[in-house]
């Protein structure tokens, strides 16, 4: 009954930008469990040095080698008594055990959710760019290939202009944008004038601590804040919802602690009269699939971040890979690892059980 660690390195096909930094390589640990002849798979995705999160490939690593011993002895363990923190590190453990379930009743995830089986809305995520004309470049590909909205990253001095570009060739486009918690209060005007561009939502144009700037920004504009980074537990939930601090939650399995984690997100947020969708890193196809049944349930109203393999990686461990329709949507389905590309890649594996 062993777990196995796979930490791959995968090129992207061009380095992703946001506020924040560049990454050009996608790490990820694939976390494989085997108990009774049955494999599960799950996926540990930080990206790589302090890109998003303090959570990283390195300390992931460590946490899932903490982690594994107890879950061996026990699968339904309580990983928070084991492990502080590391919530991408519990979001691929979790993955692991929950995909041996699934694979051992002949499940679906989205099933398994509670969700019956739909098409998920697919929407294209932009990073930022040295040029407006890279940029909608990029834009007019992502439309022709049929994603199903727009998402561009801003940050201060590159934000109004873009979006004006962008509407004067796509006005009626679905579009968002991204600040990645880049803005203060002090810059609630520039979104002010973004209002006038018919946008879907502002997502985390302020800190992840920030939510009493996030509640006045929502009282002064028109266009929906959405609550991202500062979505990463339920307590910073139920705060936004006390402050009202945001309309919209982006719901990340990775950053919180794992699909069961995720479904209680959602459930409150409905409750709340919040509306959801699901958000990426992005992952590699293990996760991204993962969020793809995610996208099933009844609240997640906006397409997901959730992309074509193709779109960020020169190749991906997923069989088939994730690939959207001529009409912009994503399938949930059942998947296997391809375990030859699995070791082409991988940098580093251990074995423990």
């Amino acid at each position: 009954m062993p777990i196995q660690l796979h930490w791959i390195q995968i090129p992207l096909h061009e380095p992703f930008r946001i506020s924040n930094g560049s990454v050009a390589v996608k790490d990820a640990i694939v976390i494989e469990y085997e108990r009774d002849g049955v494999t599960g798979w799950g996926e540990a995705s930080p990206m790589g040095g302090a890109f998003y999160s303090q959570e990283t490939p390195e300390s992931s690593w460590a946490a899932i080698e903490a982690l594994a011993p107890a879950v061996l002895a026990n699968p339904a363990v309580d990983l928070d008594s084991v492990v502080e923190g590391e919530a991408f590190a519990k979001a691929g453990v979790v993955g692991a055990l929950v995909d041996h379930e699934l694979r051992t009743s002949g499940k679906l995830l989205c099933e398994w959710l509670g969700a019956a089986p739909r098409p998920v809305p697919s929407g294209v995520a932009i990073g930022l760019y040295d040029t407006l004309d890279e940029l909608l470049e990029r834009v007019r590909q992502y439309v022709r290939e049929g994603y199903r909205r727009v998402k561009i990253k801003i940050q201060p001095g590159w934000d109004v202009e873009p979006v004006r570009r962008i509407r004067d060739e796509f006005p009626t486009t679905p579009l968002m944008v991204d600040a990645n918690a880049a803005y203060t209060v002090s810059d609630i005007p520039v979104f002010r004038e973004l209002d006038r561009f018919d946008l879907m939502m502002y997502e985390q144009p302020m800190g992840r601590h920030d939510l009493d700037g996030m509640a006045e920004l929502s009282r002064q504009v028109r266009t929906p804040v959405c609550a991202d980074e500062s979505a990463d537990s339920m307590e910073l939930v139920e705060r936004i919802i006390a402050l009202n601090a945001a309309r919209i939650i982006n719901i990340k399995i990775q950053r919180v602690g794992g699909i069961r984690n995720a479904k209680r997100m959602h459930d409150r947020a409905a409750e709340a009269g919040l509306a959801c969708w699901v958000g990426t890193m992005p992952e590699l196809g293990v996760a991204s699939a993962e969020a793809v049944h995610l996208g099933t349930l009844p609240n997640c109203l906006y397409p997901t971040d959730v992309e074509a393999s193709s779109r960020w990686f020169t190749d991906d461990i997923l069989d088939p890979p994730l690939t959207i329709d001529g009409e912009g949507y994503l399938t949930p389905r059942a998947y296997t690892v391809r375990r030859d590309t699995l070791e082409k890649y991988r940098i580093r594996h251990t074995r423990i059980g």
